[in-house]
């Protein structure tokens, strides 16, 4: 190596040196330079913390801001409030601008009642009902005790359609009405879309559903037809007759069917409502309110048909709530009940697209003039099912996708459709038999008749589809644990008699009544009542003791 390469890497050697000594003077500066900040800081987190205590103290020895509510703004850029129940004309902060304000807004304001701060609304007030809007934004609402009065209508509730009979909330202070609030006492009646139910699915009442279809969906399909002839379109149909046998079934495929048929006429998708009043529901201890909820059920239903669209005011339970008036049987709160439904069904007359339907199985309670013509014109007897109509029920729940044991179909070659045949043959011959295993009730009236009741006297739509649930249910059973898939004509037998088993113990639930219509004796009251199924059910039962007749047994 030659002195001059020695010198070149000597001098590369010294240059290396002082770089990394001038690295590390940097480091002693920075390290000097840090250890002087950290010996400030808690000096600087002194101050600070003595600037914070004293800025907390002045907070604290601030005087409150107020609250007031804007009212409107003045030519000079001055707005007045409402502050402390006084109207004040006061200046705005220069950050805040005046058409970023809302009538009825809260502000804030500082110890002079400027404005310095913007808040919101009002959420908690009086609930008012709407009676009349006037003209620049006002209204005139209800208050308790039908204390009547004067309010303005915030910009947040300009945006709403309002309706009389609306509820809002109202700041009593300033008197501006702010929110619209939901009817909760009506809205659990609220209008519901047609029920997705057909006359398809309503088994055993073809001669009821004709009559419903002449009496509610003619006048509809051809109202031309119905002026030409100067006939009045009835206003209300009765579906009466004993529970479970598909009353209120028909009255939701009453409106479901009238929205199609109108849809197919007119040629567009129309839209009906079913409004469900359960009768008691709209009951209600204090004086009127009751009767307040009627005029709301209707006014709503007008509303809606205003737009051209069939809505049906379905009454279930109507005797909860319409009962003869003067009777003595209830509270009497039907003596100022049933004639605001009367008002209401007479005020029906001009308009179209309204039908109001009632259901009872104790139609004898319902007071006569809702039930006179003009009002409930037509009245539907919904009968408890013979043999045929037991047969078309079956058919609703028994259907080919319910699996059916391999034995079943065997027995008519493979025939699935024959097979259910037989079956519900076999089990509906079982329901209706007169033998004594199916006598179900002796009951005794006033003159010393007898009348044997069987099981078959009790039947009804709500019943067989009890049997097919539970034949459904004992084939499910067998399945899981023996692996035989599929009904049998045994399981329906079984369920039949399950059935008539379990109702054996209930007398006490069955209509009197209904037992005097189907015994022929409409007028004869029931005395006494022996239970015949069971082999201990001798005693027997004074119904007048355990049931309510009624003045009408």
């Amino acid at each position: 190596m030659s002195d001059s390469t020695s010198r070149r890497r000597l001098t590369e050697y010294e240059l290396q040196v002082q770089d990394l000594q001038a690295y590390v003077r940097s480091l002693e500066a920075e390290t000097v330079h840090l250890r002087k900040k950290l010996e400030d800081t808690p000096k600087e987190f002194m101050v600070l913390e003595n600037k914070l205590r004293e800025a907390n103290r002045q907070q604290l020895c601030a005087p409150p801001s107020t609250y007031g509510v804007y009212l409107s703004v003045n030519d000079d850029g001055t707005v007045n409030i409402l502050s402390q129940g006084r109207k004040v004309k006061v200046n705005l902060h220069p950050s805040i601008k005046s058409d970023e304000i809302k009538p009825g807004q809260e502000l804030i304001l500082n110890e002079g009642l400027n404005v310095v701060e913007t808040a919101g609304y009002e959420i908690q007030g009086d609930v008012v009902v709407l009676k009349e809007q006037l003209d620049e934004g006002r209204a005139v609402v209800t208050l308790r005790a039908d204390e009547e009065k004067v309010g303005i209508i915030a910009d947040p509730l300009r945006i709403h359609r309002l309706k009389v009979g609306d509820h809002i909330l109202m700041d009593a202070k300033s008197g501006y009405l702010l929110e619209k609030l939901p009817k909760s006492d009506v809205e659990d009646l609220a209008l519901e879309e047609v029920p997705d139910i057909g006359y398809e699915d309503i088994g055993g009442l073809s001669p009821q559903i004709e009559a419903i279809k002449d009496a509610v969906e003619l006048p509809y399909l051809y109202g031309d037809y119905y002026k030409e002839h100067k006939l009045a379109p009835p206003k209300g149909v009765l579906l009466y007759g004993p529970p479970g046998c598909g009353k209120t079934m028909i009255a939701k495929a009453v409106a479901n069917n009238l929205a199609r048929k109108i849809s197919e006429k007119r040629g567009e998708k129309i839209k009906g409502y079913f409004l469900n009043i359960k009768g008691p529901e709209l009951l209600n201890k204090y004086v009127g309110e009751t009767e307040r909820k009627i005029r709301e059920i209707f006014v709503k239903a007008k509303e809606k048909a205003a737009e051209d669209v069939p809505v049906i005011i379905f009454f279930d339970e109507m005797d909860a709530l319409f009962r003869t008036r003067g009777s003595g049987i209830s509270s009497d709160v039907e003596t100022t009940i049933v004639p605001q439904l009367l008002a209401e069904i007479d005020g029906v007359e001009g308009l179209k697209n309204v039908i109001v339907i009632g259901a009872s199985n104790r139609q004898d309670l319902i007071d006569p003039a809702i039930l006179r013509p003009g009002r409930l014109d037509v009245k539907i007897k919904i009968e408890r099912p013979d043999k045929g109509a037991a047969r078309d029920i079956f058919l609703k729940y028994l259907t080919p996708e319910i699996p059916i044991a391999e034995s079943e179909t065997r027995q008519n070659g493979g025939e699935l459709p024959a097979a259910i045949e037989r079956m519900l043959g076999v089990t509906i011959e079982e329901m209706y038999s007169t033998r004594d295993e199916n006598r179900f009730l002796e009951v005794t009236y006033a003159n010393g008749d007898k009348e044997v009741l069987y099981f078959k006297d009790f039947s009804s739509g709500a019943m067989i589809e009890s049997v097919v649930r539970r034949a459904k249910k004992l084939a499910l059973k067998r399945y899981i644990s023996r692996g035989e898939k599929g009904i049998t004509v045994d399981d329906l037998l079984t369920a039949v008699r399950e059935e008539c088993k379990e109702n054996e113990d209930l007398p006490n639930t069955t209509n009197p009544d209904d037992w005097a219509k189907i015994a022929g004796k409409k007028g004869e009251r029931i005395v006494y009542v022996k239970p015949l199924m069971g082999e201990a059910k001798e005693k027997q039962r004074n119904v007048e003791r355990v049931v309510n007749t009624g003045q009408y047994l």
